[in-house]
Formats: structure tokens, sequence, C-alpha cells
């Protein structure tokens, strides 16, 4: 019988396919696109989608060979870019491209749309490249655009893709490449799709998440590949909870963190399902960061592989495979409730242990740990020794790395967990587990071990 996550992504993938398998097809070079890649398309593309939409929707197409250069593009209803295999959509890099306001700042927007979505085999390409000030291996500087004061700080860039307030979505078949932001973000959607989607941002720009699910439910990701700078999958609520999220059969490389809930919390997570992942090489594996109130329960990660490493202090993370944290990002925010966690079969190969760290008025409670091999290994010379809460709370911690570091918990089972130390150069290296006891409690061992090799 078909577990619910496969039963819900068949369904959601039904849905959508008959609602966009109907309609017209037209091509953005009838209503005159160049696609040269120095004249900008933006009016003739958006002639073709407003003209698909009043026939009542279909597909736009996007021939291939062409680079078709646009300011801000919108998605009407009923209507899929479908974008050739050997074309390309290159998002305009002057701020003029842009609408006024800061949060429709999108190379593709859809708002308020039904039945809408992007395919074809071809490209979104944010050249992002065109907004680095200066390259530096550590952390790129870039243009930041707060000058209209509607945004402030270093973060002032267009997105690349934007479904808000939107159902039936769906991307499928496509590459998102280069953004000079955030990569995919749905806001406020609702029966979303994204499969066979590939998304490469540069390594050391910052903020280039890979899909952001903003106060988004009923989603399914699935065979996707991120390989990016910034967070890959990451659930937030900022206006609503995010419930129903479902990931699979996909592969991750991020200098940030692969899967991270928040760090914007202010409304409940829950019901989220993780299966089959490879995480490979990321400065943190699996990672929770509730700083503003909102409680995560029902959440289950299984069928994993993943390795993590140092990359740089710059970056929030210590090479943990395991990341949940609750805290108070500061005076006027509160933690929030972790519950009901399960890790199974899930094997890793980190620079340091698993983090468990909830707070004295937000427990973590009831983790539990199936078939874990934890496997601990140093390849990168940077220093080891510090915990990190970032953001917020107590910042950066001096400690010795333990396989497992636990406080604030009340329920944890471990069984079947292995964990194994190569190398014995490192101060503190081989602690197995790190926990107070007052603040710990509930805890069941079955078949743990830890090993020296």
């Amino acid at each position: 019988m078909a577990s619910l996550p496969l039963l819900l992504f068949l369904l959601l993938t039904i849905i959508i396919a008959v609602t966009q398998s109907n309609g017209s097809h037209v091509s953005v070079t009838t209503f005159g696109a160049i696609g040269d890649g120095h004249h900008y398309d933006t009016t003739s593309i958006q002639h073709a989608i407003d003209a698909c939409a009043s026939s009542g929707g279909g597909r736009v197409r996007f021939p291939a060979g062409g680079k078709y250069l646009t300011a801000t593009i919108f998605l009407r209803s009923g209507v899929v870019l479908e974008i050739e295999k050997g074309a390309q959509i290159l998002g305009g890099p002057r701020q003029e491209d842009y609408p006024k306001e800061s949060a429709r700042w999108y190379v593709v927007l859809a708002e308020k749309v039904k039945g809408a979505g992007i395919t074809g085999g071809g490209e979104i390409n944010g050249q992002g490249w065109k907004f680095i000030v200066r390259p530096d291996p550590r952390k790129n500087i870039m243009v930041s655009w707060n000058s209209t004061g509607d945004c402030l700080g270093d973060e002032c860039r267009p997105r690349l893709v934007g479904f808000i307030d939107s159902t039936d979505v769906r991307v499928w078949n496509v590459t998102l490449n280069q953004p000079a932001y955030w990569c995919l973000h749905l806001v406020r959607c609702s029966n979303s799709v994204v499969e066979d989607v590939r998304i490469y941002g540069d390594f050391n720009t910052p903020n280039n998440d890979g899909i952001d699910i903003e106060d988004s439910n009923h989603t399914m990701i699935t065979r996707c590949h991120i390989d990016t700078g910034d967070d890959a999958i990451c659930p937030k609520s900022s206006t609503g909870p995010v419930y129903n999220l479902t990931a699979t059969d996909s592969w991750i490389r991020t200098k940030s963190c692969a899967i991270k809930f928040g760090s914007a919390s202010f409304f409940d997570f829950s019901k989220h399902y993780y299966n089959n992942i490879t995480i490979f090489e990321s400065h943190r594996g699996l990672g929770m960061q509730i700083r503003d109130g909102g409680n995560v329960s029902d959440v289950t990660f299984s069928n994993m592989k993943i390795s993590t490493r140092y990359y740089d202090p710059l970056w929030w993370g210590r090479a943990e495979p395991i990341y949940i944290t609750s805290c108070a990002r500061d005076s006027s925010s509160k933690a929030g409730f972790i519950s009901n966690i399960n890790f199974v079969n899930i094997s890793s190969v980190s620079e340091n242990g698993v983090f468990l760290s909830g707070s004295k008025h937000a427990l973590l409670s009831n983790l539990n740990f199936i078939n874990i091999e934890l496997v601990y290994k140093r390849w990168s010379n940077y220093s080891g020794g510090l915990y990190d809460y970032r953001p917020g709370c107590q910042g950066l911690v001096k400690h010795n790395t333990a396989g497992m570091m636990m406080e604030y918990i009340s329920g944890l089972q471990i069984k079947n967990v292995s964990m194994r130390w190569f190398g014995s150069g490192f101060k503190g290296w081989n602690d197995p587990l790190e926990f107070k006891a007052s603040s710990v409690d509930k805890i069941s061992f079955h078949d743990w071990s830890s090993d020296v090799l």
C-alpha cells in the first residue's frame, strides 16, 4: 500500500497536470522577442503571457537557442512557461528592472494565480555574478539596492522565481541558475509540486537559498538537485504555519544548512516528511533554528546519507550533521517547543557532533534516533572547540567536541546508534556524550556504541 506522502504527491501531480494540460500554445518570438541576451524582451514576453491567459491559459514557449533578457515578468493563472532546452531567461541586473516594492523583486513573479507553472528543460538565470562588488572566497560582497528605503542592509537584491498567494503551482524539469538572492520562493501557497528541478547558486554568495517554503502548505519536492551557497530547503513561518511538506529523492550541497527550519519561526511547523536525500559536503546537515515562538512537531527524516565539513566560521554552522535548537532570538522573542521528531536510517560523516539544545521554558521532547551511524572525521584545517547558537541566543560558546551534545530535553530515545571516531589529535575530540543531568531526563539507550578507530 502506498504511503501517505506518496499518495499526496500523486494526487497533487494529477490535479495540477490536468489544470495545466489544456489551452493555447504561443511563442514569445511571435510577439517580437529577439532573444539575443542584450536587448530587453520584457514587453514581448508579457504580451505573450497575457494573450495566453486571455485565451483560457496554456503554454508560453521560449524557443531553444534564445537568451531572453527581461525585467520582472508576471505569470497569470493557467499559464505555464515552457523554456525549451537550450533557452535562457536572463534576469536584468538593474534596480529599475524590478517593481518599486522590494517584496516583489523577482525575475519571474506569480501573484494570486492558480494552475501556473514553469517547465521545458531550459534555464532561468539571475545573473548573480553581476551583483558581486568584490569576490571573496569567504563571502562575496554584494550589490544592495537599499537606496529606496523599502529594505535595509545587504540583502536588498532580487530573488529569482516567486509564487505568492497561489494554488496548484508546479515547477518541473527546469534549471534555476545563479540567483542574486533566494532562488525559488513559495509564499502562502497551497498544493505546490517542485520536481526534477536543478538549482545552482554561487558557492560564496550569501542568501542564495535554494527553495524557501514560507507560510505554504501541502507542498511536494522531489528529485531535485540543489548546489548553492546558502540554505537549500528552508521552511519559514512568517505570517502563518507550514504543514504537510514532503521532500524526497534529492541531492544537496550547500555552504550553509541543507534542510533548515527557520530561522523565521513565528508560527508552527507540523507534518513534515523528508526521505531518501543525500547531503554532500555541506556546512550543516539537518537543522532547526526556532527563535520566534513557533512550535515544531511531527517531523520525520529518513533514509539519508550526510557528509558535513567546516567551510568558514563566518557562516552559521560548525559541520553538525544534525542541529536541533530552540531559544529566544532576543529579549522581545520567545523559544518554541520542538516535539515528536524522528531520525530513522541515517548515516553521516562529519567534522562535528549532533547538537540538541532546547531552552529552559521550551524543552525538546520525544526525539527518536533509530538505526543511526555517526562517523566523526576531521579533514579541514579550521579549528573546532565552539558551539554555534547563532542567530541570537548565546552566539558562539567554547566547548569540547562531543558526539552528541544534549541540553533541555525531556524524552530522547537512542536505538541502534553507533559512533565511530577517526583520529585523536584534537582536544576533547573523543567525548561521546555531553549533557547536564539537571536539564535532561527520560533518556533511553538501546544498542548504542562508541568506538575510536
